[in-house]
């Protein structure tokens, strides 16, 4: 769906509710506060099941309307049995969903009507780093290269503004760019 009969609907994002969530986390900062959550089992060899289900948002816990779960593998020439995506694709994924998200909801906020969204992103690892076999070499990508493809009633300037915009304000741009800290406890039994 692009656009309801009110108007309020563009490019499938309710534009009254996102801008109704904009004043409200202006009003109340720390509504802003979220927390997102996976669990995850391993399953056989490099073969694992993550779940996602609930998150803390708004100032409250929350549950997505459904569970979801992901296999994750490493295919048979990285010693898998392709049950599912590498980590490192799931990446990946999680960067052009995400950049995509942004875009459609920039665009949707500016009243420019997308009818074609189309990303494909590339990353390059060296497995002298995974492997340990070269210190010098990084363990995740060396580089990451997205391309899109932008269709709609703006010109292309402005479309390719919005993919500006949306890599400007993307989390998972951010968490891959940044330098963000990990923590990782472990218990045992």
């Amino acid at each position: 769906m692009t656009t309801d009969v009110n108007g309020s609907v563009r490019n499938g994002v309710d534009t009254a509710a996102l801008f109704a969530t904009l004043d409200a986390v202006k009003a109340a900062p720390p509504a802003a506060a979220f927390q997102f959550r996976a669990e995850n089992q391993w399953v056989s060899g490099t073969h694992s099941r993550g779940t996602i289900n609930g998150f803390f948002g708004a100032g409250e816990e929350r549950a997505h309307e459904r569970t979801f779960q992901f296999d994750a593998d490493h295919p048979a020439v990285l010693v898998g049995q392709d049950n599912g995506p590498t980590p490192a694709e799931f990446v990946l994924h999680a960067l052009a969903a995400c950049l995509t998200a942004g875009l459609a909801n920039i665009a949707a906020a500016r009243g420019i009507r997308l009818t074609e969204v189309r990303s494909t992103v590339t990353g390059d690892i060296d497995l002298n780093g995974i492997l340990g076999l070269d210190p010098r070499v990084r363990n995740g990508y060396q580089r990451i290269a997205v391309r899109f493809t932008v269709k709609g009633d703006a010109p292309a300037a402005k479309l390719r503004e919005l993919v500006e915009q949306s890599r400007a304000r993307s989390a998972v741009y951010d968490v891959l760019t940044g330098q963000v800290p990990v923590d990782i406890e472990v218990t045992t039994d």
